[in-house]
């Protein structure tokens, strides 16, 4: 009686566990086909992937294929090139080297010239200190005879046509001329339209003036004589004469301004 017992509650509990093992077999069933759907499914990515892995792979070989291509390209144009160069650098260093050497047989032609130019030269220069003192002495003699030039040209013939006195162009050459004390001398300085100037025994009056030109006019009162002295000139002796035993008397005029003259009377002593 208690064996049968036990084997009905026995197999009441395997009933009882039997809906809950199908249904836990169902799950893993379930649970096995999404698993496999996903793996699937990450298979076929992972296959897609692989393919383009493969085309970039393809693509990218290629490219290496005709860069190579190129690259040989290259390097043979560029050999060719450099054999051509460098048969022209050697063809230049050539021309150079042959070059050099006939300018180092002009650069030897032109010290041997030089040589002999030198001894010729230091000849020459004996002869030259020689002929230094000779020179010198001439050079003196030239020096008095340039003076005497420069006397004559300080001499012109006046207006009156008499050879006149040594001309002084400036006041330190009219003081030059008083030391030589063979005649007397006057300065002056006359405005255009002033009264008359008093020089020794003669008045002076300036009328006109062009200074672009260097002229003028003067008049001058003489021995109760009027005279009207027309257009003269810069450095023109103005000649007359005056006094009981008559003389010559010059004016000359070294500097023509704007309505002014400055100048100098040249008497004879005793006048």
């Amino acid at each position: 009686m208690d064996d049968q017992t036990s084997h009905t509650d026995a197999q009441r509990s395997y009933a009882a566990l039997l809906p809950v093992a199908v249904a836990f077999s169902i799950l893993l069933a379930i649970g096995a086909l999404v698993w496999s759907f996903v793996l699937q499914n990450r298979l076929q990515k992972t296959e897609e992937k692989l393919a383009m892995t493969d085309e970039r792979a393809g693509t990218l070989q290629q490219r290496i294929y005709a860069s190579d291509a190129r690259s040989r390209a290259a390097s043979e144009t560029f050999a060719q090139k450099l054999g051509t160069t460098q048969a022209q650098l050697d063809a230049k260093a050539a021309s150079i080297m042959k070059q050099q050497n006939i300018d180092n047989a002009k650069r030897e032609e032109a010290e041997a010239k030089l040589s002999e130019n030198v001894v010729a030269v230091k000849s020459d220069v004996g002869s030259v200190k020689t002929d230094l003192g000779s020179t010198k002495t001439d050079v003196a003699a030239t020096k008095a005879d340039l003076a005497d030039t420069k006397t004559q040209l300080q001499r012109t013939i006046g207006d009156a046509g008499v050879m006149s006195g040594l001309i002084a162009k400036n006041h330190d050459e009219l003081e030059d001329l008083k030391h030589k004390g063979d005649r007397t001398y006057y300065e002056f300085t006359l405005q255009k339209g002033a009264q008359p100037t008093l020089l020794s025994s003669v008045k002076l009056q300036l009328k006109k003036v062009d200074q672009k030109k260097g002229k003028f006019t003067l008049n001058l009162s003489s021995d109760d004589r009027n005279i009207e002295k027309k257009d003269k000139t810069l450095y023109e002796p103005v000649q007359f004469y005056s006094g009981k035993n008559p003389a010559l008397f010059e004016i000359v005029v070294n500097n023509v301004g704007k309505n002014q003259v400055t100048g100098y009377l040249s008497v004879p002593k005793g006048q």
